[in-house]
Formats: structure tokens, C-alpha cells, sequence
């Protein structure tokens, strides 16, 4: 049987002033930015016309059969994926609902299964989190697990040529895996801490995979935060759905309609500690590829 982790600490009586500084308040570094607020709608825009890569691509079944913790029972059953869930959360009238979040990156295990094939990887092996993907390469994966799952698609495209997906939009309300929110992803590192890492005062090598001149380790090989999660900093970096812009405190906040890069969070295995504080974010080109970078997936909650 699956494990899970449930997460029922974030919650709105845990979180403190530095749980909201995570996203409030964010320090930079090189191509790293202050994060200060401004965002739209937090439901994303979906498309009113059938693009590639849509819901009206999927084969409809019924996915509202789920596990005792509520996730679709499909993706529970799923072998090359584990979960924890994050119940839903406010502060100070921001709400963020529930979500179930990997509690690895993404193995080249996973990545294979799904997709038939890989980049080539820094280390090769079932349980080393794939890397050297695009944020289209993530996205892609995301729709091709729902498709598997025999769920609706969250990215909706207008073509995809040269792994760069045209005109692509984040349909909020599907039923389906993608990548988590900036904000979502703050409050999986962290939400109780008074420290900038999710491990205080401990050594950060007990939890991070850092400071390396070279390749990437296996998952799950260094001690998980409070919520159960794995290599949150550190091994790979991870790419998160928002464009970079200013984060703004509303519900569900989902980044800026439009931008030029996405943000990157939680650090890389060549990586220096400060760069893998909860406070810390980078920013890419969509298609840039790097193998200090990689990904988890989200599957949320209509709480």
C-alpha cells in the first residue's frame, strides 16, 4: 500500500510572521530578486477554445473515486510517485487551499515511465531526480501523468515545436497533475519555522545535498522537513508554475498573467546555503535547461 504524509500542521493556527516573510519579505542573489506584492486572478485563465495538450484531448472517465486522504485513487496507486498532503491554510485572510505535493522531486524513474525516455542525466539511475528539463519539459510531463492517470490536462497549448510550447495557459479548475505555485511551494518548505531553513539550527548537510562540483544524489537520501518532504533544498533545483513577477498576498495566488522567465526554487547540488533558504528564488527562460534543475508535481484540492 501507498504511504502518505499528512501534513495537517499548516494550518492557520501554526503559521507565524516568518511563515509569511517566506513569500512576504524574500532576500536575492545573483539572478534572484525581492518578492513584494502584485498578482491576478488565482485561478489562472483557461482557454475557451480547444488547444493541444487540452481536456478536450483526454479520454473522459470517472477519476472521483480517491484513496481515504483524498487523493484520486489512480495517482495513489501510482508506483513512481509518493505523496504528502497539505491541508488548506491562512494568514491574515490569505487562503491557499489544500494540495498534495510529491514527496520527492521527480525520479528519472518516474520521468521514463511516463514519457518513454529522458534527457541525458548528469547520474543515471531509477531513483536520482531527473534534470536537465525545460519548464515545457515539466508541463509536458504533468499533462502526459494526467493523460496516464486518465484525468483532464492543466496546460493547454497552441502547438509545441522544438520542445517550446506556443501560447501555453495553466487551466487552474482541471482535474489534473501540474507543477505547484510559488505559494504553494513557500508553504510546503516551510510554515512554522522562525529560521530562513526549514532545518533552524541544524547542519544543513542533514538535509541538503549541496555545495557539490558535480551530479546530483538519489532522493530521499537526507532528512525530509516537518512536512515530510525530501531535498525541498538542495540535490535539484525545481521549477514552480508562476511567471516571475511581484508576489502579491490573495487567495491562491498564481504569479502574473504573462512574463519572460518562471521562477526556480529550493537551490541545486552546486548551490551555496544562502541560496537555499525559503527566502531565495532564481528565474529562467521556460526553455532553459540545466542539470542542477528539475521539478515536483501538485495534485490540489477544491477546499
Amino acid at each position: 500500500m501507498k504511504k502518505f504524509c499528512l501534513c495537517s500542521k499548516v494550518c492557520a493556527s501554526v503559521l507565524t510572521a516568518a511563515a509569511l516573510a517566506l513569500f512576504a519579505s524574500c532576500s536575492a542573489s545573483g539572478d534572484e530578486e525581492e518578492i513584494a506584492p502584485t498578482m491576478p486572478n488565482p485561478h489562472g485563465n483557461s482557454s475557451s477554445t480547444a488547444k493541444s495538450g487540452s481536456s478536450s484531448d483526454t479520454t473522459s472517465t470517472d477519476t472521483s473515486a480517491t484513496d481515504s486522504f483524498g487523493l484520486p485513487s489512480a495517482l495513489a496507486a501510482y508506483e513512481n510517485l509518493e505523496w504528502a498532503k497539505v491541508g488548506a491554510f491562512s494568514y491574515n485572510s490569505i487562503k491557499v487551499n489544500g494540495f498534495f505535493i510529491t514527496t520527492t522531486e521527480v525520479t528519472q524513474a518516474a520521468y521514463i515511465d511516463v514519457m518513454g525516455s529522458a534527457p541525458a542525466q548528469e547520474y543515471k539511475g531509477d531513483s536520482y531526480p531527473v534534470e536537465n528539463v525545460s519548464w515545457y519539459d515539466a508541463a509536458l510531463f504533468c499533462n502526459a501523468l494526467s493523460k496516464k492517470m486518465k484525468m483532464d490536462t492543466v496546460y493547454v497549448y497552441d502547438s509545441a515545436a522544438e520542445g517550446v510550447l506556443k501560447n501555453v495557459e495553466i487551466d487552474y479548475s482541471a482535474n489534473g497533475v501540474r507543477l505547484p505555485t510559488e505559494l504553494e511551494w513557500l508553504f510546503a518548505y516551510d510554515v512554522e519555522s522562525d529560521y530562513q531553513y526549514y532545518w533552524g539550527v541544524e547542519e544543513a548537510s542533514k538535509y541538503a545535498y549541496y555545495g557539490q562540483s558535480k551530479g546530483p544524489a538519489k532522493v530521499a537520501t537526507l532528512k525530509p522537513n516537518d512536512n515530510g518532504l525530501y531535498d525541498m533544498s538542495g540535490n535539484v533545483a525545481e521549477w514552480v508554475n508562476d511567471w516571475f513577477g511581484l508576489l502579491d498576498k490573495v487567495d491562491n495566488a498564481t504569479g502574473p498573467e504573462t512574463g519572460e522567465y518562471r521562477v526556480i526554487r529550493g537551490g541545486g547540488w552546486n548551490d551555496v546555503v544562502k541560496d537555499l533558504s525559503g527566502t531565495s528564488r532564481d528565474k529562467k527562460d521556460p526553455g532553459y535547461k540545466s542539470v542542477t534543475l528539475g521539478f515536483r508535481v501538485v495534485y490540489s484540492l477544491e477546499d
